[in-house]
């Protein structure tokens, strides 16, 4: 999966020869284990200006002073983290917190490979990160938010901020699964700094963070004060329960078996997991309209991430057919165009009833990406993606303070000539 670009431009901190060679290791079982849920690639711009970043605004690292006494543990047992960036003036009573994404672990073996990463302990976490996009404290690169408090939350228990530790019990192993605890924990603690007299807060998040986003929403309304004016945006979190190329339902027996193994049912939504089997529930279209707080959605309709893990996984292109095309749209042929049209036609019946839903908003661009709301570029820029000429950032800002309605659908694929042209390798 595409992660936030949190690792550019930062300072790490210094490691010894033993830790290298972990980190060597790790990084072979990663890519042998986890090429699934999270994408090894790394994006190619072959158009860089649309991705280009700003001076560097880099945040410390805090781990949880709570987190112990909570025991929110990362799968390896290290303690949770967050950076934050202090609001100021009009901005010293408004929080933005942000989920940061990064794929899941369905199994023993790619949880254990996970713990020896960044994803799934705070030994491997930076010490400083860029805070990009939605995050940066530049008002050009984010005219409306620049000035809240902004706080980034370290992903590192792979199940989207929602395990639970009774589901250790089962699997024999020094893995812990506090996802939801991680997330309590750290919420406690914000709420300790202040924000607990916010006067306007946001939930976001990218990817698994953005699906995190969707399954937590109406606790943070409900532990922000009565009168605050809360609302999320999820990022490329509105994952599709649809089969794959070969008629297999490979993301659907993959959430299936991070709900078993992490206990997630416990997260998620209630009247969803009474009504069907819990799994389903991990995917928005089963649960998004019983969300009470106001819901902003951003995503492509051509989901990178997607299209190369859920419609045509590795495992379904066996004959290396798709190979060109799922890395880059640009090499798709006739009739896989024909196919990823209708993934888009998926997608729209999903957001059907949504759309209706009148506090709702969205972004629906036609780009070949995955995660737009943490870089500059794509967040808001002059060569930023747009639709109806507003990008992601003024449709955000329009939406959050009720300047006018935002449901924004872009025309399907190749109609739009802002988007980036990107690569996968």
């Amino acid at each position: 999966m595409e992660v936030p670009r949190f690792i550019s431009l930062l300072q790490c901190r210094k490691w010894a020869k033993s830790d290298w060679l972990v980190a060597s290791i790790a990084f072979v079982l990663v890519v042998f284990l986890l090429s699934f849920f999270v994408d090894p690639t790394v994006p190619f711009f072959l158009d860089r200006s649309k991705l280009i970043t700003s001076p560097t605004n880099l945040v410390k690292l805090k781990l949880s002073s709570k987190a112990k006494e909570r025991g929110a543990f990362c799968l390896d047992g290290s303690l949770p983290g967050y950076h934050f960036d202090k609001g100021s003036g009009s901005g010293s009573k408004s929080w933005l917190l942000h989920l940061q994404g990064g794929g899941w672990c369905n199994t023993i073996a790619s949880c254990s490979a996970r713990a020896m990463t960044m994803f799934g302990s705070s030994n491997y976490f930076e010490d400083e990160v860029e805070f990009p996009g939605v995050l940066s404290n530049d008002p050009s690169q984010n005219p409306d938010f620049f000035n809240w408090n902004r706080v980034v939350i370290r992903y590192c228990d792979g199940a989207s901020f929602s395990g639970h530790p009774e589901a250790e019990f089962k699997n024999g192993t020094g893995l812990f699964f506090r996802g939801q605890l991680i997330w309590e924990a750290i919420m406690d603690e914000l709420l300790s700094m202040g924000m607990s007299d916010a006067k306007q807060g946001i939930l976001t998040g990218c990817s698994a963070g953005g699906l995190a986003t969707l399954i937590h929403c109406d606790y943070f309304r409900h532990h922000l004060p009565k009168d605050a004016d809360v609302k999320c945006f999820s990022d490329g979190g509105f994952f599709l329960n649809v089969l794959d190329v070969l008629g297999n339902p490979t993301m659907r027996s993959f959430y299936r078996d991070v709900v078993t193994l992490q206990g997630v049912d416990k997260s998620l939504d209630q009247n969803c997991v009474a009504t069907m089997e819990p799994s389903k529930c991990m995917f928005p279209q089963e649960f998004v309209t019983n969300i009470r707080t106001p819901v902003f959605l951003v995503n492509s309709a051509y989901d990178s991430w997607q299209i190369r893990n859920v419609l045509v996984p590795a495992s379904a292109d066996s004959d290396k057919s798709w190979e060109k095309c799922r890395l880059n749209i640009k090499e798709c042929d006739a009739s896989q165009i024909q196919v990823l049209q209708g993934f888009r036609s998926s997608l729209m019946d999903a957001i059907g009833k949504f759309h209706q839903n009148i506090a709702g908003g969205m972004f629906i661009d036609s780009c070949f990406i995955h995660c737009q709301t943490v870089t500059p570029g794509t967040w808001h820029s002059p060569t930023s993606i747009r639709i109806e000429n507003k990008t992601i950032a003024e449709s955000v800002g329009d939406w959050y303070f009720n300047r006018k309605p935002v449901k924004l659908i872009d025309c399907p694929y190749p109609c739009n000539p802002s988007c980036p042209n990107l690569k996968f390798t």
